[in-house]
């Protein structure tokens, strides 16, 4: 009497797996006509020998019949078929035993006019059994479905309780659905896309043209071409975007009623989290996406390339640049929403997100009429008065998007290679990477304890003699090595006379067992005392 129908549990079974069960098929049953509607669900199964069965069904029921009732002419037959599909019965099953052996034509061109499921049964079946076994799977996946909604609504709360963030949800969403949801807002920029069974590029690709042939709703619905699940996201009593559950990319029914248990639970939750996390969703998510594509971690520069479109940055016949402030941390903040009120009034599209405590990223998107320069510069100068402090630097100039971790590199190595009382050039406010002279090198490598080695070891006891006697042979090396080996100038730099210059010039021959004539030895020390200098700025 048993048997497996492969319907997902919450959802009612179809007439197609209604008829695998092993009660229906040991009557070798055929369908006739309906063929394309063996999908719809079976809600229940009705035996019925009445003529007009309609009034005792709601919708969606399998209707069982010998046949018996149904009447003699072509008029009441059609009647008997038009009353049953205007009330939304899912088939009806006559069995071919006690008065036909096969179906009348009457009721076969009826049932095929109204979309009709008919199937027929060449051998006897226990109705009472088909009920009894469909009926309890139908229950069975109810009750079940009950225990998964329950589910559904714990998880969302204990998110809720722990002021989850809008990924924690959106996370939680793709993974209790097995579908691919985003959230966007009302410009349809793409702010979070968690996938499931698909790519961020399928996902996303031409999001904003495909988000706006799905109109907005006030309710969760399936809208658009492609039939999205959508629920509205609000905000303090307004609509502020929506999430959207995308179809699986299979041959199922898109959603059932779980998937619209967990999108709405979605919105609430998202709602909640709009209220705990105030900074805005927009900013987190060109945050992300910043990381994303500076730490390499999109699966393909295709997803990568998707997913930035989808967030408003321009990408095909784009140039692009990055810069890099570096500022105090606790001026971090004030300096984001200051730099996303200038880089609107320039007209470019970018991305801005902190990267690390204290280091923003900025990624321009350059068209082939814009030029970089003067975005960057009142990007400069906005962070210099906000903070005298900040170092605003550039990487180099991309045309593709693979090379960002490239470019954000070097502007990072410029910002880490400028000491706090390196001069800019004039006319600039910003550095970039044709600055990194010597000395911008070796400060930036300040930490690395070969400098520091490499400095003690040329310099160290000239520095212990001038400890020790209270001199100053070091500004004498200095000077003469600025002079570039002209004793007569560094003599002057120094203030000194020629005698007493040059018997220092021994002295620190003898201290540091070298000839200063060499210009081998001279770069050597020039090195040592300009990696000394970034070592004590450090």
């Amino acid at each position: 009497m048993g048997g497996q129908v492969s319907s997902p549990p919450g959802r009612a079974p179809s007439i197609a797996e209604v008829l695998a069960l092993p009660v229906l098929a040991a009557g070798r049953p055929q369908v006739v006509t309906g063929v394309p509607h063996l999908g719809r669900p079976v809600r229940w199964v009705h035996i019925t020998e009445l003529t007009d069965p309609a009034s005792f069904l709601k919708g969606g029921e399998l209707v069982l019949t010998t046949g018996m009732p149904l009447p003699e002419e072509s008029v009441g037959i059609r009647r008997y078929v038009d009353e049953l599909a205007d009330i939304g019965a899912a088939a009806l099953v006559i069995e071919l035993v006690r008065r036909y052996h096969r179906p009348p034509d009457a009721l076969v061109h009826a049932c095929r006019a109204r979309e009709l499921p008919l199937i027929t049964l060449a051998k006897d079946v226990n109705f009472l059994e088909v009920t009894q076994v469909v009926h309890a799977l139908i229950l069975g996946n109810q009750a079940e479905a009950m225990r998964r909604t329950q589910r559904v609504h714990e998880a969302f709360t204990t998110l809720t309780l722990r002021g989850a963030g809008p990924e924690d949800v959106m996370r939680a969403a793709a993974e209790m659905s097995g579908r691919t949801v985003v959230l966007e807002n009302l410009v349809h920029q793409a702010l979070i896309c968690e996938p499931s069974g698909t790519t961020l590029e399928e996902a996303l690709t031409d999001w904003e043209q495909r988000s706006r042939a799905a109109p907005p709703g006030d309710r969760t619905s399936q809208r658009g071409p492609e039939g999205w699940l959508t629920a509205p996201v609000e905000y303090q009593g307004e609509r502020w975007g929506r999430v959207a559950m995308l179809p699986a990319p299979t041959t199922e029914p898109a959603f059932g009623p779980e998937h619209i248990t967990v999108l709405e639970r979605t919105a609430m939750a998202l709602t909640v989290a709009r209220l705990i996390h105030p900074t805005p969703w927009e900013r987190t998510a060109h945050r992300n996406a910043l990381r994303d594509l500076v730490e390499q971690r999109h699966r393909s520069p295709e997803d990568a390339y998707a997913r930035l479109a989808a967030l408003g940055l321009p990408t095909e016949k784009s140039r692009f640049l990055t810069v890099v402030v570096d500022l105090p941390a606790d001026t971090t903040a004030n300096l984001e929403t200051r730099l996303f009120q200038v880089l609107r009034t320039t007209g470019i599209p970018a991305l801005l997100g902190e990267l690390t405590p204290g280091r923003l990223g900025v990624l321009l998107a350059l068209s082939p009429s814009h030029t970089w320069l003067p975005a960057v510069e009142r990007l400069s100068e906005a962070a210099l008065s906000l903070s005298p402090q900040a170092v605003v630097s550039v990487g180099s100039e991309i045309d593709d998007l693979t090379d960002v971790p490239r470019s954000f590199h070097q502007a990072t190595r410029v910002a880490e290679a400028t000491p706090p009382d390196q001069r800019l050039p004039p006319g600039r406010s910003f550095h970039e990477l044709a600055d990194v002279n010597l000395r911008r090198l070796l400060y930036a490598l300040r930490e690395d304890t070969r400098i520091q080695e490499y400095a003690e070891q040329q310099l160290g006891r000239l520095l212990d003699n001038d400890t020790r006697h209270g001199t100053d042979l070091l500004t004498t090396l200095r000077h003469y090595l600025d002079a570039a080996g002209n004793k007569t100038s560094a003599a002057r730099l120094g203030g000194l006379s020629r005698e007493t210059f040059y018997q220092r010039l021994r002295t620190i021959e003898r201290l540091l067992d070298c000839d200063l004539e060499s210009g081998e030895k001279r770069t050597a020390l020039h090195v040592a005392l300009t990696a000394l200098d970034a070592l004590r700025t450090g």
